[in-house]
């Protein structure tokens, strides 16, 4: 097949044909990478403002900005009954595209002011896409969690900052990718570990510095043995507690990383399974960041188990199955198809903000409803009837968007039906692109006004050492080295520093998230040959990067 977006060739294997006809949908016409493009363009995760709910009038945190022209309610309002849910309710119009009808009811239906599990958020306010969170600031995409900032993907860590993808871990700081770590700092793909620093592909190691590839050992350095005493000795004399002894470490480091290979898939309890950070999984393909995937291909962050017979999915599941182009759906579902913050519900195609659903086509905003079309109610019967005629209309009668792209049935909505611009959306972390480029692919982008803050401290003023820095830092709005943009160190945070003995950031967290980003590989599959033995492989490291990489036997030969 040849993409309709990037115009590049892509493969539908017979295994696919199957999937896509048990879900009775036709074959893709866009390819994996510009699907997967498509659908995080549909979420903004991160990028939050301040605004007025458009039913109580108090000010709210929201991902909608206060221009956005459509109604938004906080999240006691929008689970409230003081509102009519189908009060947007319209009948098909067959004269006119689908698409066309679905936009305006997604537009003038009441949107939630941030997807989270509100009744078990406290002190929590400035974080998306989580749940059962206390004390939490800037947190995305995590439950149970407990004074953990900054990061993203986690579950059930407590007193930590800038991470992403981490579980059941304590008190450490830069970790990405990491199981029951603890007082874990700047490491990456570490499990078991306590005392590390620096290090990556650790698996049971305490009080290491700066290693790769160990299991079980202690007392390590650049993966040379030390004793007790001089390991201790050795470990201050780095001066972790300033920002110069912090950056020279940190690039001797990664230094020497390069030096060492790296597993071509990143895995762990798995069976004839492919792509990267895929763990407990069986039968799963081209998936990434997955946890208790099985049968299922081109998924993306399902952290939370189980998921099965699942195709181009990113974000959630938790006993989720026949899912099918769809972004952040979870939680007891079935047969979910196009949609986007979907719940408790089964038989869905091309919905927004589900709850307790079944048999919804083209609807947006509802809870405990069944046999709707574009919000309104029909019988069982008429509603069988009025789908099929739909699907044919969009089959015979496709949307097209300025650039001439087509779409039918089987396709997840159009670009123009986000309700953000690119730059607000999840797309935007795993593909940045500059505005122009972005228009010129027909993608939204939304301008955002700048805040009213003033940098009151720039970054070459702070202390050097955090042995240095007062209270009073936290008054400060610092000026980011990557971005320029203001940014706080909050009270906790400074809390954290000072017990970790690590300096103050430089960049925002906005960077810091975006510098972690870059050191994941991307969610998208290249051909390589070991670096060892010259076999085939495939793998996230694209052949650009530096990494020596090796297919998975010769690197459990040479490193386990």
């Amino acid at each position: 097949m040849t993409c309709q977006n990037c115009k590049q060739n892509f493969a539908i294997l017979p295994e696919d044909t199957a999937f896509y006809e048990k879900m009775q949908v036709p074959p893709p016409t866009f390819c994996p990478v510009c699907r997967f493009q498509r659908r995080t363009m549909f979420r903004n995760e991160r990028v939050l403002y301040r605004r007025q709910c458009d039913l109580c009038k108090k000010e709210i945190i929201s991902i909608h900005a206060a221009d956005k022209p459509y109604p938004v309610y906080c999240n006691p309002c929008w689970w409230s009954d003081s509102w009519d849910q189908t009060a947007t309710a319209r009948p098909y119009d067959p004269s006119r595209s689908f698409f066309e009808q679905y936009r305006e009811l997604v537009r003038s239906q009441p949107q939630v002011a941030l997807v989270v599990d509100l009744s078990t958020l406290e002190n929590s306010d400035y974080s998306n896409h989580v749940g059962h969170v206390k004390n939490c600031y800037l947190l995305f995409d995590a439950n149970y969690c407990g004074n953990t900032h900054y990061s993203t993907s986690l579950n059930a860590c407590k007193d930590s900052m800038d991470m992403h993808l981490v579980w059941e871990s304590e008190l450490c700081y830069a970790v990405i990718n990491g199981t029951r770590v603890y007082r874990t700092f700047y490491s990456e793909d570490c499990t078991d570990c306590h005392e590390v620093y620096f290090s990556k592909n650790l698996t049971g190691c305490s009080n290491c510095f700066g290693c790769i590839n160990l299991k079980n050992k202690s007392y390590h350095i650049f993966n040379e043995p030390y004793s007790k005493e001089d390991y201790d000795k050795k470990i201050s004399e780095f001066a972790l507690h300033s920002w110069e002894g912090l950056s020279e470490i940190r690039e001797r480091v990664r230094t020497f990383w390069l030096t060492h290979p790296h597993k071509a898939m990143r895995e762990r309890m798995t069976e004839n399974v492919s792509g990267d950070y895929i763990y407990e999984s069986k039968n799963a393909h081209e998936c990434f960041q997955v946890r208790g995937v099985e049968d299922s291909k081109f998924c993306t962050r399902l952290n939370v188990k189980t998921t099965k017979d699942s195709y181009d999915y990113f974000e959630w599941g938790f006993n989720a199955q026949r899912v099918y182009e769809c972004i952040t759906v979870g939680e007891e579902v079935d047969s979910i198809k196009f949609s986007f913050f979907v719940l408790h519900s089964f038989d869905i195609e091309y919905a927004m903000m589900i709850f307790f659903g079944q048999n919804l086509f083209g609807c947006a905003g509802l809870r405990n409803k069944k046999f709707c079309i574009l919000n309104k109610q029909y019988s069982q019967k008429a509603f069988v009837e009025l789908r099929d005629r739909i699907i044919a209309d969009m089959t015979q009668r496709p949307y097209k968007d300025q650039l001439g792209r087509m779409w039918k049935y089987g396709e997840f909505p159009p670009y123009d039906l986000s309700l953000f611009g690119y730059n607000e959306s999840t797309a935007m972390q795993y593909d940045p692109l500059a505005k122009e480029v972005a228009l010129a692919r027909g993608y939204p982008w939304y301008d955002t006004n700048p805040g009213a803050y003033k940098i009151t401290l720039e970054t070459e003023k702070i202390p050097d050492s955090i042995m240095d820095v007062t209270d009073s830092i936290t008054k400060e709005m610092i000026g980011c080295v990557t971005c320029g943009k203001p940014y706080r160190i909050i009270k906790h945070e400074l809390e954290l520093l000072r017990k970790f003995g690590l300096p103050i950031p430089r960049a925002c967290p906005d960077c810091r998230a975006g510098a972690r980003m870059a050191r994941l590989a991307p969610s998208f599959f290249h051909d390589r040959t070991c670096a060892k033995c010259g076999r085939a492989i495939q793998t996230s490291y694209a052949p650009e990067r530096p990494e020596l990489v090796y297919c998975q036997t010769c690197y459990e030969g040479e490193v386990i």
